[in-house]
């Protein structure tokens, strides 16, 4: 469906998009994940027709698109904001591309109550715009983006701007819609937890280029960099030598999975595999800080030597700041990673 070689974007001598190579399948959905300034809202906007690539090739459907005008490229948009039309009802905005490519009234009016019945809002097509919720106005920008049957659907931030409650839910339902629909969908987000919800395929972006692309399972239990990791929020990151089935650490000897390349290599271990015992067991700490994140305790621990570690503790077995406490690893949790 979409194909990107060597995309390039440069803002005066800074490449924003450097050489990016990228494939999206019919029917696939595909979260692009990176910092602030990583490139991604730019890739975006290059496949929209929105910015013009300084090097490379966009391909829809195998097409060239080379000075093909955004509104030409068949594409979907919806953004953070929504960007609906005030002084529009609801069928209103839904029907706006459908009125643009000359879709005739009886056709316009049966596919916007198709839409707005898939998203949720069945009979909402005479509401003002200004009395619908955050969440209600997300739910018509899409059926808007929708409406004309897109052969591909991009979403700049689309949940950007909601509670996290309502975030959850409407993730959860986005990927149920695009099943049924068999829509293709590209999307950017910085929030983790709403890509590994939604895709098929996680994309991580770092300074323009990918830093890794794989599926939600693939990305979190095996990132490739110590960067990926730490954006994924792993912080349990230190230098080591690995021989055989453990690695040299400040942290002492850390059991690694069979199979891991050997030599110099940076080692992540997941907070649930730093496993609490009695002082004399392995690696001497104490307990600085103790966070409650829900479901666990995250437990901030001290060594003597080398930088601090987290654990998680089930409630209610998380041990007193101040406490000293031996810490041991788990070989399941330790990921030897590539590189920086």
């Amino acid at each position: 469906m979409l194909t990107l070689k060597d995309a390039t974007v440069r803002f005066g001598r800074r490449a924003v998009l450097d050489s990016v190579d990228l494939t999206v399948a019919e029917h696939e959905i595909v979260c692009v994940l990176g910092p602030s300034g990583s490139g991604k809202s730019t890739l975006l906007r290059a496949v929209a027709g929105l910015q013009a690539l300084d090097g490379g090739r966009i391909l829809l459907g195998g097409a060239d698109q080379a000075g093909v005008p955004a509104h030409r490229r068949g594409v979907g948009l919806m953004f953070q904001d929504h960007q609906l039309f005030p002084q529009r009802d609801v069928g209103g905005n839904v029907a706006f591309g459908l009125r643009m490519h000359g879709v005739e009234r009886a056709e316009r009016d049966a596919r916007v109550r198709e839409l707005l019945d898939l998203v949720g809002l069945p009979g909402a097509a005479g509401r003002a715009v200004a009395s619908l919720s955050g969440g209600e106005q997300q739910r018509v920008a899409l059926a808007r983006a929708l409406a004309p049957r897109p052969r591909l659907l991009m979403l700049d931030e689309p949940l950007g701007q909601l509670d996290r409650g309502l975030r959850e839910r409407l993730v959860v339902e986005l990927r149920g819609l695009f099943a049924r629909l068999g829509t293709t969908v590209l999307a950017v987000t910085h929030d983790q937890g709403e890509a590994f919800a939604l895709a098929d395929r996680v994309v991580v972006m770092r300074e323009g280029g990918i830093a890794q692309s794989g599926t939600p399972l693939e990305v979190w239990q095996r990132p490739a960099s110590a960067f990926v990791a730490r954006f994924l929020g792993f912080d349990n990151i230190v230098a080591g030598t690995v021989t055989g089935a453990a690695a040299e650490t400040v942290w002492g000897k850390i059991p690694v999975p069979d199979g891991s390349p050997e030599g110099a290599r940076q080692i992540l271990v997941r907070p649930g595999g730093v496993r609490l015992g009695a002082p004399s067991d392995g690696l001497a700490c104490a307990v600085e800080a103790r966070t409650f994140r829900g479901r666990h305790v995250a437990v901030l621990l001290r060594p003597a030597d080398g930088p601090a570690l987290e654990a998680e503790c089930p409630l209610g077995e998380a041990p007193e700041e101040g406490a000293r406490v031996g810490v041991t690893f788990a070989a399941e949790e330790v990921v030897v990673l590539a590189g920086e």
